[in-house]
């Protein structure tokens, strides 16, 4: 589980396809205090380390990404070496949830349909897929990109999201362009609600 809180911003170096896509992330996160197998959120991805390393002040860490996982995110898309996406190691016991529970399971590729500047920050607008807009309401919560963030409005499957100049700096968001694939995590309590509703109904 994630709290959807960035921690890094990690650097695709490697891409391999060997069946599965491999991909060598680089960090600022110490590669000796990562354990084989630990989770951690790439982007709102939730995947397995299965090797690591480092040297001087670059550490590492290697990740196997299934075809079903590219094909229901954006990675496909949008990982290339050079590529920088949002980290967030895993949630221990007792660590301060700051975000909202989140999984790191992606439920679909929303786009981004407009930027707009308001003073300091920037108003995005995103497109969600069709099947998913019921589950987003204004002042909700989403995981965009492994970022936890507040919807400020909603109109059919469009929304939008307002960032201020901290989340652009230590996030990819400062970093973004009309009709880019957002990974979309909905909140789980949203889910919950929706189909609780749907029993209520029938």
């Amino acid at each position: 589980m994630f709290t959807g809180i960035i921690t890094d911003i990690g650097t695709v170096t490697e891409l391999e396809q060997r069946g599965d896509l491999r991909a060598r992330i680089a960090t600022q996160y110490d590669h000796n205090g990562i354990d084989l197998g630990a989770s951690i959120a790439c982007s709102g991805v939730c995947l397995t380390v299965i090797e690591k390393g480092g040297a001087d002040v670059q550490s590492w860490f290697d990740v196997e990404i299934s075809a079903e996982t590219t094909s229901k995110t954006n990675i496909g898309a949008k990982w290339q070496v050079g590529s920088k996406i949002n980290l967030e190691r895993a949630l221990k016991v007792g660590d301060e949830l700051g975000g909202h529970i989140v999984s790191g399971h992606v439920d679909g590729v929303a786009k981004v349909t407009g930027i707009r500047d308001e003073g300091d920050s920037t108003r995005v607008t995103f497109e969600a897929p069709a099947e998913l807009a019921k589950f987003i309401a204004p002042k909700g919560s989403v995981a965009l990109n492994g970022t936890s963030l507040t919807v400020n409005g909603v109109d059919g499957a469009g929304f939008d999201v307002n960032f201020i100049p901290h989340t652009k700096s230590e996030t990819t968001w400062g970093d973004l362009a009309v009709g880019d694939p957002i990974n979309l995590e909905i909140d789980t309590l949203a889910r919950y609600v929706a189909r609780l509703n749907e029993m209520q109904g029938t």
